[in-house]
């Protein structure tokens, strides 16, 4: 888990140090910089295996350097494979075996290759860069390419410069919360898309970028759910079996939630020691779920570690948000998870998490939402829109979000969608061109379900929870591995029929029935409640000074497309009159802290 930076431009070495030191926190044990031909290499070192300085990076074999971020968990079986034919190897490192994996197979090392990763190698000889990222964008990789001069950054602070903001990343940011992948906030930087490659030949400047891995249309396996209950708690062991890999001290996240604590169950089965578990308590109870998780930790016998936080403990990261997000991150559940990995660091590097689960096995509210509006969206349109008004509505008890949403949209897909992205509500005109490279989830399946869940992969998994996670984990440097967004679980979950994972009133069920295997099912059957803090409360009492102080008039106006008025109204609304937009609210208020970081206010 670390760092990368590379470029040809030729910078000062004082200059890669300060770029560098701008993200130092992903990787405190080693900064290494080379130039070699032109190009300089840069890495940050967060030493997880082969602590010994042999592993630092850049690394060489023969005619190949690589800068390398992640983690490669099924490295010793790939290594055996090389040294059966012939290669030797000089550490114990995942790097290595990557290298000299690339070196014999070439691109086709991606297929082999089962982990989280960002990197780049380069070949002396050919003059052509390689780099790739892992099937799940669970590692970033920012790139800048101008036909000449290229950089590319595990984050995007070291490549801003003197780069403009891109204005159509403001008005997706204000529709998603986050701005996804190929695109960033600041014009001529993109994100290389999960599951792709990109090959830079520097003799004739031309830049290919082709995709190795992705979602494909689903085939159903007909096996007995007995069956499947087996072999995906065989998968899940292995995935958590590998994760287990480490030359420091390795923990697990343990939430009130199912998906943590069979990670942690299964961690707890593989570890012949207790495991250390972590959770964050909050002293607002409709928040809390550590006195479940204290119970889980209790059952599976781990090293179990509470910290309750108040709003004060809370309030005190948001300057972070812009530090070590860089671009602007709405999602609220950032700041706890920024806390935990605060935490977490004080007894541990590396922690599992149950990341994915949701995304894989149908966990989400708004899958209920779905099938609850089926019947709704099934009723032709016209019929529809006069049913969406809001006499008939307030009439029938039904004027909630999600039914006016059923109501007015026209397809299937389009509500999906809206799950996603609010499509112009606080845009002065509507831009939506950018959903055209995440329009695959209408092709893999056709049930209902499946094409949310495969959206929510695609769309949402990568630009916010793997985002979130990332930059949290690494503001402290903790590297967090997550055996849900294993590929292989991914894949083989999407083989289940949906019934195996979905029942009306059980939502994950397979992952429940694997569960009561090592905790009561009375136990574990709670309310879900999600990894937040109550900002929208706070942002009315406590800290509604510093809303309206972030939010003046100045900013509002410097906002591409923003439409002010309307945004007005909304924080009113809830503010004052008892409505609740804090996700709006949250947007904006992100955004200003984004603007005056860096200094485009």
């Amino acid at each position: 888990m670390c760092g990368i930076y590379l470029t040809n431009i030729p910078f000062e070495r004082e200059e890669i140090k300060t770029k560098l030191n701008s993200i130092s926190y992903r990787g405190p044990d080693f900064t290494g910089i080379e130039k070699i031909n032109g190009l300089t290499f840069g890495h940050l070192r967060l030493s997880i295996l082969d602590l010994d300085p042999r592993s630092n990076q850049p690394m060489a074999h023969k005619e190949l350097t690589i800068v390398f971020n992640g983690e490669i968990y099924n490295y010793k079986d790939v290594k055996k494979e090389l040294i059966e034919l012939g290669y030797s190897f000089n550490t114990e490192s995942d790097t290595e075996v990557l290298l000299i994996g690339f070196k014999h197979w070439g691109k086709e090392i991606l297929h082999k290759i089962n982990g989280m990763f960002a990197f780049s190698i380069y070949n002396s000889v050919t003059n052509i860069l390689f780099s790739a990222r892992d099937r799940l964008g669970v590692k970033p990789f920012y790139y800048s390419w101008d036909g000449e001069k290229f950089e590319i950054c595990s984050q995007i602070r070291p490549l801003l410069g003197d780069k403009k903001i891109d204005e159509n990343s403001i008005s997706i940011f204000l529709d998603c919360g986050y701005v996804p992948s190929p695109f960033t906030i600041v014009e001529n930087v993109f994100k290389l898309p999960p599951g792709n490659y990109c090959e830079l030949d520097l003799n004739s400047n031309k830049l290919k970028i082709e995709e190795y891995w992705n979602l494909k249309k689903v085939e159903t396996k007909k096996i007995s759910y007995e069956t499947a209950v087996s072999e995906l708690h065989e998968l899940l062991l292995d995935s958590v079996k590998i994760r287990l890999q480490s030359d420091v001290p390795i923990g697990s996240f343990l939430s009130g939630g199912i998906d943590s604590a069979l990670i942690s169950s299964l961690a707890s089965k593989i570890s012949t020691e207790p495991i250390n578990t972590f959770c964050i308590g909050f002293d607002d109870p409709e928040f809390d779920e550590s006195k479940i998780a204290e119970k889980f930790g209790k059952i599976m016998k781990s090293n179990h570690k509470t910290t309750v936080c108040n709003q004060q403990d809370i309030v005190n990261l948001v300057p972070k948000l812009a530090k070590v997000y860089d671009e602007p991150f709405a999602d609220s559940s950032a700041l706890p998870t920024l806390l935990l990995n605060s935490v977490a660091k004080k007894h541990v590097t590396v922690a599992l998490s149950g990341d994915g689960g949701d995304e894989s096995f149908l966990g989400y509210d708004h899958f209920d939402s779905l099938i609850k509006n089926k019947a709704i969206i099934d009723i032709p349109f016209t019929i529809r829109k006069l049913l969406s008004k809001p006499f008939f509505l307030n009439l029938i008890g039904k004027n909630s979000h999600r039914v006016r949403n059923a109501l007015n949209t026209k397809t299937r897909n389009d509500f999906i969608e809206n799950i996603f992205s609010r499509k112009g509500l606080l845009l002065n005109k509507k831009k939506q061109g950018w959903m055209s490279h995440y329009q695959g989830y209408k092709k893999w399946s056709t049930n209902f379900l499946q094409k949310a869940a495969d959206l929510n992969i695609k769309l949402w998994l990568e630009n916010d929870s793997n985002v979130k996670v990332d930059r949290a984990s690494m503001a402290y440097s903790v590297e967090v591995r997550s055996p849900f967004l294993d590929y292989r679980v991914i894949e083989y979950a999407r083989t289940l029929p949906v019934s195996y994972r979905y029942q009306k009133g059980r939502q994950k069920r397979i992952l429940r029935d694997i569960l009561k295997e090592y905790i009561p099912e009375e136990v574990f059957n709670q309310p879900k409640r999600g990894f937040k803090a109550p900002i929208g409360d706070w942002m009315r009492v406590e800290l509604r000074d510093e809303f309206y102080s972030t939010l003046n008039d100045d900013f509002l106006n410097k906002v591409p497309n923003l439409n002010v008025n309307k945004f007005k109204t909304l924080l009113d609304e809830h503010m004052n009159k008892g409505e609740n937009h804090t996700p709006h609210i949250w947007k904006l208020y992100v955004l200003g802290k984004w603007y005056k970081e860096f200094n485009f206010l």
